[in-house]
């Protein structure tokens, strides 16, 4: 049986690494399916109800039980706003904290859904340099001092697409230029917890108490992103002004019944099983791609093997324009993403980012393979 996805719409054939989902083999069905008769055979028709406009009391008591083993720092319900996931808390951020023409300060490059929510909002974008170790926060902290910004949005770890890790030193840096200079930051941190090979730096929201940091967290990557289930975690100031939104007053709480569902997912150890055995799996695919692309691909390319994340993020010798090179792979059934897409200022034309989620090793090999014999013919 043929579905219909809406994020989703591969033709016959094609390998696209430029997606950026998970894999529907690996999705938990049976484990969702456990987890609602549990929750439903509580015969509490609450559920079903308008929610709590922060979300559901006894679902964020479970959410902050799980972040605190994740994250080995105690996170407390009263600091979780749940929303219909990551994207979901980033629009819902700027519709209560920014208005039309408030500059925003991003990594160059960024998250490039973002970028496009940003300009809906009418906000001004400014891009900033980064490295190995995430933005450079030198060049951030020359700019604020000059200009504080409404906000600075970025993705500290396992970043995409460029899969990199903001060191805890600059993570302590940009809390307190943050308090400095009195913007916000808004941490999109729904990698976290897709860790392969090493041990991040504690998340941002550690530093949210008494501050003005924001961190965005989601089911999306860690569960099934059909659930569009997130939270935000934030002091508990910055969380009522969101509550007081009119979108919440009219429809309470986001997401009641699918919350309940997860809570139950939670408290089963549903999730944490989940999350020990994909993480394995992600693991050898993100190996298997950084081996495929470093046999079958140029020399004259660079890359970072991924060590947590969904992405591999690719520089194509200078001169090599990524949406060329996209309109030539295109016919002969491979794609990805170009890294323009993900450049505030239209820059980044020689990069390009491959996803290792989606696909299987083989399939995988087997689009890098075919990449690589456009590219030589190229």
């Amino acid at each position: 049986m043929n579905s219909q996805i809406t994020q989703l719409n591969i033709p016959e054939g094609m390998i696209d690494l430029g997606v950026g989902i998970p894999d529907p083999a690996l999705l938990p069905l049976s484990a969702l399916k456990q987890a609602s008769g549990h929750r439903l055979n509580h015969d509490d028709p609450s559920i079903l109800q308008y929610g709590k406009e922060q979300g559901n009391g006894y679902f964020r008591r479970s959410l902050s039980r799980f972040l605190s083993a994740g994250y080995q720092s105690f996170v407390d319900p009263e600091n979780l706003f749940i929303t219909s996931g990551a994207t979901s808390g980033i629009d819902l951020f700027c519709a209560c904290f920014t208005k039309p023409g408030d500059t925003v300060i991003v990594e160059e490059p960024t998250y490039f859904l973002a970028l496009r929510l940003f300009a809906n909002r009418r906000l001004n974008v400014v891009g900033l340099p980064t490295d190995m170790n995430g933005m450079n926060i030198d060049a951030l902290e020359k700019r604020v001092s000059e200009s504080p910004p409404a906000f600075v949005y970025i993705v500290p770890t396992f970043h995409n697409p460029s899969g990199t890790t903001l060191t805890a030193e600059r993570r302590k840096r940009l809390h307190q230029l943050s308090h400095k200079y009195n913007f916000y930051v808004l941490a999109d941190e729904v990698y976290h917890l897709l860790s392969y090979s090493v041990v991040p730096p504690p998340p941002m929201g550690n530093f949210s108490m008494r501050s003005k940091i924001i961190s965005v967290g989601s089911f999306s990557k860690i569960l099934a992103p059909g659930l569009r289930l997130g939270w935000i975690q934030a002091d508990p100031d910055i969380i009522k002004q969101l509550t007081h939104m009119a979108l919440l007053q009219s429809g309470g709480g986001m997401n009641p019944f699918t919350s309940a569902i997860v809570q139950s997912m939670i408290e089963l150890n549903l999730l944490q099983k989940h999350l020990d055995r994909l993480i394995p799996v992600y693991k050898h695919r993100a190996a298997n791609l950084a081996k495929a692309v470093d046999q079958y691909l140029p020399e004259s390319i660079s890359f970072e093997a991924p060590r947590g994340g969904f992405f591999l993020w690719v520089r194509l010798p200078e001169g090599l324009e990524a949406k060329k090179l996209r309109r030539a792979s295109v016919p002969h059934q491979v794609n990805f993403q170009p890294g323009v897409n993900f450049s505030a200022s239209g820059e980044l034309r020689n990069f390009i980012r491959l996803c290792f989620v989606y696909y299987n090793s083989d399939k995988l090999r087997e689009g890098v393979r075919r990449l690589g014999n456009v590219m030589l013919q190229y």
